[in-house]
C-alpha cells in the first residue's frame, strides 16, 4: 500500500514540478519550437485550458489557473490516497 501512495505522491509532484516550469516560461521569451518547451505545453494545456476559460479576467494578462489547478490536484491527490488507505483497511 506505501508503494501505490509513494507513487501517487511522486507522479502528483511530478506534474506540479511541469506546471510550475511552465509559469517560469511563461515569464521568459523561449522558443516555441523548442521540443522540450513544447512537451511542456502539451502535457500541461489540457488541464489549464479549461480553468484559463472559466476564469478569466478580460485580456488584464492575469492567468489564475496554474493556482486552481494546483489546488484542484492538492484535493485529488489527498482523497486519492484517502481512498487507497480506506480501500486497505476494509479488508
Amino acid at each position: 500500500m506505501m508503494t501505490i501512495i509513494r507513487i501517487i505522491n511522486y507522479l502528483f509532484r511530478i506534474y506540479s514540478y511541469i506546471i510550475l516550469a511552465r509559469i517560469f516560461l511563461s515569464w521568459l521569451p523561449v522558443d516555441n519550437d523548442n521540443p522540450i518547451i513544447r512537451l511542456i505545453y502539451k502535457i500541461t494545456e489540457p488541464i489549464l485550458a479549461p480553468f484559463r476559460i472559466i476564469i478569466s479576467f478580460g485580456g488584464t494578462g492575469i492567468d489564475l489557473s496554474p493556482i486552481i489547478v494546483f489546488f484542484l490536484l492538492n484535493i485529488l491527490r489527498t482523497s486519492l490516497i484517502k481512498l487507497i488507505i480506506n480501500i486497505y483497511y476494509r479488508f
